[in-house]
């Protein structure tokens, strides 16, 4: 019989749906647990944290213990723990007599579905037959951004009609998600990156100057998209002057849609297009978004230098990942995951560093998007410097 690989594709989107679920969920309800569990705000800006550093040591053991596990035992257990941390959000911060600790636990455990996820998924794609992989890797990517505009309106929406008092209701309901794709995951065909046993090993990867290069690019796709989007909501209030919380709504919606229609636009025509120089004229765009928030006096012209950004940076996680994987062809998952590890570091360093840079400027937030800037401007050179001497290196030559 021939394999469905489109099967294999639709569960890799619901994958990445699941990811966006479990990144932007909980945030929503934030003041919620304030109020609710007399959590400190102190307490809660922990929660993110906990997500985030729990999902860069997924990464970076996934770099040695998925190939042993197999690519799909790796993936259901990704989809078991999204949907049992979610699911238990409903249930387990009550049985502890400090609720922030049992919310630790949910976010903790389905933080460790989100990096399986993140390390698991692109290869299952890479792997497939499929024509145009860039472009396919782009769409695939696309769907967390549509998810998580997806989360934000449909919860917002279940919280006017229903009341935010429901959350436990509908934390069940995203769990649903998750859990039916294991179905997906479970029955349709999954192949292997590299033959066994031979891919690279993390040792090998480290003695490759072009993964180095990769590296750095990945910090900078992570840095460059978070160090905006932790301020799109303010920039929101400024310009359009709405109140805080629907701010905190608009400004994440506005800069995931234009990230999601940059994914989606080289997923649909990205074989006529040169991913090296889109890539390029992408962060390109994206320093001089940087220097629109930064130097303009006016507001709106910061929204609009925010929204854009967010169209700037669609292309860069998973386009690093499609110009890297050829030019290593034996990368294997060792190579996904430390990839996924850098984004993810960059994705937390970005922001604490404009975040630093703007409280020792006197809270302003100019001078941080300023220094924010370096991010696009290190990737394009680094772009640059691989298109000229890696140009050459297709997919199945090895490296040199």
């Amino acid at each position: 019989m021939q394999k469905n690989y489109r099967k294999t594709l639709a569960a890799c989107y619901l994958g990445f749906i699941t990811q966006a679920i479990t990144a932007n969920f909980a945030p929503l309800l934030f003041l919620k647990f304030h109020a609710d569990y007399h959590i400190s705000l102190g307490q809660i800006a922990l929660i993110p944290t906990a997500f985030f550093l729990t999902q860069l040591l997924v990464d970076v053991f996934c770099a040695w213990f998925v190939d042993a596990i197999g690519y799909r035992r790796s993936v259901i257990l990704s989809e078991i723990t999204s949907g049992l941390g979610l699911a238990g959000l409903a249930v387990i911060p009550d049985l502890f007599s400090d609720p922030f600790t049992g919310i630790l636990v949910c976010v903790i455990i389905y933080a460790i579905g989100s990096g399986l996820i993140e390390v698991v998924v692109s290869p299952i794609v890479e792997a497939c037959p499929f024509e145009h992989k860039d472009a396919v890797m782009s769409l695939l990517h696309s769907f967390y951004c549509w998810g998580s505009v997806g989360v934000i309106l449909f919860s917002t929406l279940f919280f006017a009609l229903f009341g935010i008092e429901n959350w436990r209701i509908l934390a069940c309901i995203w769990a649903l998600i998750p859990l039916y794709n294991i179905w997906n995951f479970a029955t349709c065909p999954i192949e292997r990156l590299t033959e066994e046993g031979k891919g690279m090993t993390v040792g090998a990867l480290f003695k490759t100057p072009l993964f180095w290069l990769a590296i750095v690019l990945m910090i900078c796709a992570g840095a460059s998209e978070l160090s905006m989007a932790q301020w799109a909501s303010a920039y929101t209030e400024a310009a359009l002057g709405f109140p805080k919380t629907v701010g905190d709504l608009i400004g994440p919606c506005l800069f995931a849609v234009t990230m999601g229609i940059c994914r989606v636009i080289y997923g649909k025509f990205g074989t006529r297009m040169n991913l090296t120089r889109f890539m390029i004229g992408s962060g390109i765009l994206c320093l001089c978004c940087y220097l629109l928030a930064s130097l303009s006096a006016s507001p709106v012209l910061g929204l609009i230098g925010c929204v854009c950004c967010g169209f700037s940076v669609g292309i860069m996680w998973p386009g690093t990942i499609s110009i890297t994987s050829p030019r290593l062809p034996q990368g294997g998952t060792a190579l996904f995951a430390l990839l996924a590890m850098a984004g993810d570091l960059g994705g937390a360093f970005g922001p604490s560093l404009v975040g630093t840079v703007t409280q020792q400027a006197g809270d302003s937030l100019q001078s941080g998007m300023l220094v924010g800037s370096v991010f696009p401007l290190v990737m394009v050179l680094s772009l640059f410097v691989m298109n000229r001497r890696y140009s050459g290196r297709e997919k199945g030559t090895g490296i040199q």
